[in-house]
């Protein structure tokens, strides 16, 4: 068998299923079978032309599977294995990364950064939505999976686990902190449990829909609020006595969102911004106290690697957390424009869904 089928990016609006040629595996890559992948929010910026991408190139980023063929410099994994890789695979070699900044690994240029230069799956090369996907610097980033976790128990750690928890660490989270999380998505909710993970004493989670609400309270949230039926900012700051709270995760990535996370935050806060925004962003004079208020904006790209990859499913191995319930529904590789239609319109409770292509 020479071809595969793989989900490519045709143009905006328009993503269809395709036969390619498998790839060729060079000395430091590896070939893995997907099992299983997903769909991300960032794939459908993709679909809808909101972030560029070259025509027919495979998309996704989410891969779980075995591995079919190793590069011959790949050392200590064999073939048959079940693997993940993260959503942002570095090389670990660039300036970037080893100034501490893996995901913005520039490669081999001068400078060694290319903003979300780490992000190489269905961003600058093939992506996981297919029934093989070649992974690039495979030394450094593939993680074997414990053999009593399952495919759709792991599916999330690639990116949505990777990058919930990374806004939590990059908000500063101390033992006792009092934490609001703007946005109750697959990220959000990961937020969430990093928060509670952090040692927050308080989580506040923000969403317009009940059942997402819901299953953040299963993952830690104690104070939930539908921004659909109450002044969120005011209610926030009534619960905090005034004060605001320690930390702000923005989840989402649009300025009510972000605005309403930086005006909650007390002086001194961190606001994480863990969105994807497609449009310019706003600070407002007072909610920013003109500059002086000690207020701490962040912004995270989730972290890859084996050894990344390998810590969250440490989390999961030792059932400090369970994320099965954030796989809402299930698709072949055949379906996967359907797929797409229910994930971009957020139909029928939508989280996220598990495509598997054989």
């Amino acid at each position: 068998m020479s071809n595969m089928k793989a989900a490519v990016f045709v143009a905006p609006g328009k993503i269809e299923l395709r036969e390619k040629p498998i790839p060729a595996v060079g000395p430091g890559d590896a070939l893995v079978r997907i099992t299983t992948t997903t769909i991300c929010g960032t794939d459908v910026h993709i679909l809808k032309g909101e972030y560029p991408v070259a025509s027919g190139l495979t998309i996704g980023h989410e891969p779980v599977g075995v591995i079919e063929k190793l590069g011959a410099d790949v050392k200590g994994y064999r073939e048959g294995q079940r693997v993940i890789a993260g959503a942002i695979c570095p090389s670990f070699t660039s300036y970037g990364c080893q100034d501490g900044y893996p995901s913005q690994d520039g490669g081999c240029e001068c400078h060694g950064y290319k903003p979300m230069g780490g992000w190489r799956f269905g961003n600058t090369i093939d992506g996981t939505q297919a029934e093989y996907v070649l992974v690039p610097d495979a030394q450094a980033n593939l993680a074997p999976i414990p053999d009593g976790l399952s495919d759709e128990q792991v599916l999330m750690c690639p990116d949505i686990m990777s990058t919930g928890f990374a806004g939590a660490e990059a908000a500063n989270i101390k033992i006792g902190d009092v934490v609001a999380v703007f946005a109750q998505g697959p990220i959000g909710l990961c937020a969430v449990a990093g928060a509670r993970l952090r040692g927050a004493s308080c989580i506040i989670a923000v969403d317009g829909i009940d059942d997402r609400l819901a299953i953040s309270r299963r993952l830690g949230a104690d104070v939930t609020l539908n921004f659909r039926q109450v002044d969120v900012v005011s209610e926030i700051l009534k619960l905090t006595g005034g004060r605001g709270v320690d930390s702000a995760i923005e989840a989402l990535g649009t300025q009510s969102t972000f605005e309403s996370a930086l005006r909650i935050l007390k002086p001194g806060g961190t606001l994480s911004s863990l969105g994807v925004y497609s449009t310019d962003l706003k600070i407002p004079l007072d909610a920013f106290n003109a500059g002086l208020g000690d207020k701490k904006i962040v912004s995270s790209l989730c972290p890859g690697g084996k050894e990344r990859m390998r810590r969250l499913m440490n989390v999961l191995e030792s059932d400090r957390l369970d994320l099965s319930p954030l796989v809402t529904h299930r698709y072949k590789l055949d379906q996967i424009v359907e797929a797409y239609d229910l994930f971009s319109h957020q139909r029928d409770g939508v989280l996220k869904v598990a495509i598997k292509p054989f």
